[in-house]
């Protein structure tokens, strides 16, 4: 049975080595080629790529691979895992789709319905014209798809592996639907985030496929490798404002690069969750400088201790969230040296039961 696994990627990796694994370059057209299998042969539409993302790989796969068995995408930061942390091989892959349809990324679970959420991220009108086109072309699929956007369950990064038939029924299906939503959205006025919609979209569409077919999806792990050249830029540039103290041009930064791309805090982008404590810094030293004139960045820290800081300050606030501190956590806390603030800010970000923050504060700040 032939197994390929295609690697999505727009740069030079270090490739798995194991053959089932192909590296595939998508947005190819126009770019340096890379060594690897492009998007940009047979038929194809790499140039699209600032619209679909790593789907104008999925769609070569889909128009060129005529030979595979069974086809799976990934990306070359995130590979699916099986349940020791390992990358499948062939074997394993062979034998769970004897007894599943696919293998997906596990089922995410919002705080919020997904409508909210790519609401809070991304053109919200892009998804209701999602929702009109499979109304209008898929009526039997819109009320699956209306119920589930209104719910809080996604699929994360286009990432699955199925029997190429099953695959080629799914891309049908999407591809159409994209085909005709392109035609009623004003694309091109977007920036370079925002024109990347059918590549969002598709993840939560993923989704509402593989329930509409009632499909015994496989879910796993999905490991992360590295991180993004954007993250790390980011932190380093963020790095050199707290060493200089400077929490307005800190924030300043933080928002604009939020601004441009709304995706720095997913857990793709923010594999660390560095980002997330930096902006819990600046919530910290923004209060603090309002409050006593100083703030924590006043330690002359490094970065890394920084994280380290807020990250032990974290987990402890989380579990005096839940009702399980323990000696060592009020031991901790009175040799962390934080001020009320910094508890503040840690408190409202991981405490649920917001009638419950007060209490919780008093109880920490007591114990401190």
């Amino acid at each position: 049975m032939s197994v390929k696994i295609y690697t999505m990627t727009h740069k030079k990796f270090d490739v798995p080595n194991d053959p089932m694994y192909v590296p595939l370059q998508v947005g190819a057209q126009g770019k340096e080629p890379l060594g690897y299998v492009r998007d940009n042969t047979g038929e194809n539409i790499s140039a699209l790529n600032c619209y679909y993302s790593e789907l104008t790989g999925v769609y070569w796969i889909w128009k060129n691979d005529t030979e595979s068995d069974i086809v799976g995408v990934c990306h070359y930061r995130r590979y699916l895992l099986n349940e020791k942390g390992v990358m499948f091989r062939k074997e394993e892959i062979e034998k769970l789709l004897s007894e599943y349809d696919c293998l997906t990324s596990r089922l995410l679970t919002l705080d919020f319905s997904y409508h909210y959420g790519f609401s809070d991220n991304h053109n919200v009108r892009d998804l209701d014209v999602t929702g009109e086109v499979i109304r209008e072309k898929y009526p039997e699929d819109y009320p699956l798809f209306e119920k589930l956007v209104h719910e809080n369950h996604t699929y994360f990064g286009n990432i699955c592996v199925m029997k190429k038939p099953l695959f080629d029924a799914y891309c049908a299906w999407l591809f159409d639907i994209f085909a005709e939503v392109r035609k009623r959205i004003d694309i091109d006025s977007y920036d370079s985030y925002h024109k990347r919609v059918f590549g969002f979209v598709s993840e939560f569409l993923l989704y509402v496929w593989v329930t509409k077919h009632k499909l015994r999806a496989y879910e796993c792990m999905v490991g992360m490798i590295g991180e993004k050249a954007e993250t790390k830029e980011m932190k380093q540039r963020l790095a050199d404002y707290f060493a200089e103290k400077d929490i307005v041009g800190a924030k300043q930064y933080f928002m604009e690069m939020y601004t441009k791309r709304p995706d720095v805090l997913m857990e793709a982008s923010d594999i660390t969750g560095d980002l997330r404590i930096c902006m819990q810094i600046i919530a910290t030293a923004e209060r603090e400088l309002a409050t006593t004139g100083g703030s924590i960045l006043d330690r002359s820290c490094t970065f890394e201790d920084y994280m380290h800081l807020f990250k032990t300050l974290n987990g402890i606030v989380r579990r005096y969230c839940v009702g399980r501190q323990t000696t060592k956590d009020k031991e901790m806390l009175a040799k962390l040296h934080l001020s009320e603030e910094a508890v503040y800010v840690s408190v409202l970000a991981f405490c649920k039961e917001k009638e419950k923050t007060a209490e919780i504060l008093n109880q920490i700040n007591m114990d401190i």
